[in-house]
């Protein structure tokens, strides 16, 4: 495949010696996430600043990878570098007009019986993901409902969108949806971590693996904020058949999850607490 270099990245890169794949491989950076040791090989991301050709920098994360091979239906047999897929994915939801990461650079490359990959996107400036963000709300106070509505429409409608286009995430966690409030008090969400995503041919089928999926891994959320957000997905006020449908199918699924323990507390708005 050929290299992909984005137009716009392409003078950073260049202003930091990084426009080679040699460069990329053996830039000195700190890992971001350990390295992950599997299938025969191993795969690791890390962070960096870069300077801007005028001023200033900015980051990106650097995931490379070797010998970390995945079945696709184009390798079936020996398979491929598992960032070929996470890179075609990424793709694909841009050209679907669905919010995610931002491309900068993918390659591989054959060195002696070892197989490499590198997969540098942008980093999500200002972005935080669900996990940390109700995290930070349990421990200092979760802002009004009115925000939490808020995100949490911004994150259905990313939802709502990714299965009107058949794409089923997969892994739908809170930490690996980012949201961004901007100035004006808007909300903007971008998903990543798209390397397991599958086109299917029914948003029923999207909607309950990743609801699901979403559902299982927000305990910490309200009862009526994670009501609010089904219906918010759905695009209803009030339940219909289908919706109850849906709804008892999902809380049926999670409550067999056996692991899951009833949680501690919940989130509750705190006078004066807006971030």
């Amino acid at each position: 495949m050929k290299d992909f270099i984005s137009d716009r990245w392409r003078p950073i890169l260049a202003h930091n010696g990084l426009s080679a794949f040699d460069a990329l491989w053996k830039l000195e950076a700190p890992w971001f996430e350990e390295p992950n040791h599997r299938r025969g090989g191993w795969s690791g991301v890390s962070r960096c600043e870069l300077a801007l050709p005028g001023d200033g920098s900015t980051g990106i994360f650097l995931k490379r990878q070797e010998n970390h091979r995945a079945r696709l239906w184009t390798h079936p047999v020996r398979g491929a570098p598992t960032f070929l897929r996470e890179f075609r994915h990424i793709m694909h939801y841009r050209a679907c007009g669905i919010p995610t990461l931002e491309p900068v650079y993918f390659a591989m490359r054959k060195v002696g019986k070892d197989e490499r990959a590198i997969l540098v996107t942008e980093e999500l400036a200002g972005f935080v993901s669900m996990e940390d963000r109700v995290r930070r709300w349990l421990e200092s106070g979760a802002p009004p409902r009115a925000m939490r509505l808020r995100m949490l429409a911004a994150i259905a409608a990313l939802l709502r969108d990714m299965h009107a286009h058949g794409i089923q995430h997969n892994c739908f966690f809170p930490k690996h949806v980012f949201a961004r409030v901007d100035p004006d008090g808007g909300v903007e969400a971008r998903v990543i971590d798209l390397e397991k995503s599958r086109w299917r041919p029914s948003k029923v089928v999207c909607a309950i693996r990743d609801l699901y999926t979403l559902n299982y891994h927000s305990q910490c959320w309200s009862r009526s904020d994670r009501l609010w957000f089904f219906k918010s997905y759905l695009r209803i006020e009030r339940l219909t058949p289908f919706a109850k449908w849906l709804w008892r199918t999902i809380a049926a699924r999670s409550g067999r999850k056996k692991r899951i323990q009833a949680p501690t507390r919940m989130l509750a708005a705190r006078a004066g607490v807006t971030e």
